[in-house]
């Protein structure tokens, strides 16, 4: 395989060169900063690129959009992004478009040099690698900031027929209850969705999009 590596760490960085080379792998571009990662990417066009999290100026989450960057400016390139810890914050922005080609796992498993080296060749497949605590921490920040948990059974099912397109006046004769009982569910729903007094239909359209969304 042809990889860029973008880690600002020296020992790192050379250890996988080190390591990728021993196991006929070529190196085509290792960097240190974001913008050179990009730089990289296009103009080698890698099979796939390995990405710390954190790099200069911030060492934040640099790694992580100039990786999102990357796959924008070259769609579909595999990326295999490192991180000493879990970072969630533009994890959802690389798995959104669907192509697959990525890979996310903390930094302790490059000592397991197999298992790292399986995972690298199947994100260069085109498939997809995270590490279990990654899974773990974006289905709990989910849960955390997902306001349809918090709607009861009733009104999820009125915001599931307002979906449908329904009114107030179809929903109350599906559900075999007043208008005036719809209504209250839909005022607890905007409530809950954080949909402020606004446009009747405008407020809908929004709780509508949450509802799908969830």
């Amino acid at each position: 395989m042809r990889v860029v590596i973008a880690d600002d760490a020296v020992l790192l960085r050379e250890g996988l060169i080190r390591l990728l080379a021993e196991t006929g792998h070529e190196v085509v571009a290792a960097v240190g900063d974001g913008p050179s990662l990009v730089s990289a990417v296009v103009e080698h066009k890698p099979d796939v690129s390995i990405v710390d999290v954190r790099m200069p100026p911030s060492h934040t989450d640099e790694g992580l959009r100039a990786a999102v960057e990357a796959r924008s400016k070259l769609p579909g390139t595999p990326v295999l992004v490192l991180s000493q810890y879990v970072e969630v914050s533009y994890a959802d922005d690389l798995l959104a478009d669907g192509r697959g080609g990525i890979g996310y796992l903390l930094k302790d498993r490059v000592s397991e040099v197999g298992d790292f080296l399986d995972g690298l060749a199947r994100v260069a497949a085109g498939g997809t690698v995270l590490d279990p605590e990654v899974v773990a921490q974006l289905f709990a920040r989910r849960r955390r900031g997902d306001p349809l948990r918090t709607l009861t059974a009733r009104e999820r099912e009125v915001l599931g027929l307002m979906a449908e397109g329904r009114s107030n006046t179809a929903i109350a004769k599906h559900l075999v209850v007043t208008e005036g009982a719809v209504e209250k569910h839909v005022r607890n729903i905007f409530t809950k969705l954080d949909l402020p007094p606004d446009d009747e239909q405008h407020r809908r359209v929004l709780a509508v999009l949450a509802y799908l969304k969830g």
